[in-house]
């Protein structure tokens, strides 16, 4: 079972990298003339945060996802690499 576990977290890491650096490369092709497309992105998520006043203690949770074509890519690329290695 500990294999599993670490087979997982494993798995979490190398999607992490996928996104990360695919969206790095989308946000760099965004000047390429042919490469364009894979700088297009989507947002989601809270707009202003949500705050909680509780008197003594104010917790404010927001949460913004911005996701290009690239990201997707590089995520799909890693599950891939994941599955050989």
């Amino acid at each position: 079972m500990a294999t599993r576990e670490k087979n997982i977290w494993v798995l979490l890491v190398f999607i992490l990298s996928g996104l990360v650096i695919g969206g790095l490369l989308g946000k760099l092709a965004a000047g390429v003339p042919g490469l364009w497309w894979l700088s297009y992105e989507q947002q989601f998520g809270l707009e202003s945060p949500l705050v909680l006043d509780l008197n003594i203690l104010k917790l404010t949770f927001g949460l913004v996802l911005k996701i290009n074509v690239a990201s997707i890519i590089g995520m799909i690329l890693a599950v891939f690499i994941y599955k050989k290695v």
